[in-house]
């Protein structure tokens, strides 16, 4: 995996970290944060099942990955429409998780790939969830 999407996906954490931030400092209403977090979470999530719609094209599988694959946009979308409600952010977070399972179980990789990309993903979904977990009980 080259260094680029490595610093690319450490910077998808930037949003995560930096709205926790903004959180404990009040620079920005609550409610805004979390609209700003729920929205952002959703969108990264959405990211997620494309990789997995891809695998599946590109490697002209058809069947269930085809259909998981849809589900993180759908997941994240029913977040988003309930940006509000205090489990959206849960939902979020446990989706995360399944979806990092999700990918050692299926994702077609190659050989030279799967232990880079699989650290890649453990540290980053790490964070994601502490950042979830940040701003549930900050609530």
């Amino acid at each position: 995996m080259n260094s680029q999407a490595k610093y690319l996906g450490y910077a998808g954490l930037v949003p995560f970290l930096a709205l926790n931030i903004a959180l404990f400092t009040q620079v920005y209403p609550s409610t805004l944060i979390y609209i700003l977090f729920t929205q952002y979470s959703a969108v990264l999530l959405s990211f997620f099942g494309g990789i997995h719609w891809y695998d599946a094209v590109s490697s002209k599988r058809t069947g269930h990955q085809l259909y998981v694959a849809m589900l993180p946009t759908i997941i994240g979308w029913i977040c988003l429409s309930q940006t509000g409600a205090h489990w959206a952010l849960g939902v979020l977070s446990i989706s995360y998780l399944l979806i990092l399972f999700y990918d050692k179980q299926v994702l077609t990789l190659p050989k030279d790939m799967v232990v880079e990309y699989t650290k890649l993903r453990m540290t980053l979904t790490t964070v994601v969830v502490l950042s979830h977990a940040v701003m549930i009980f900050a609530r």
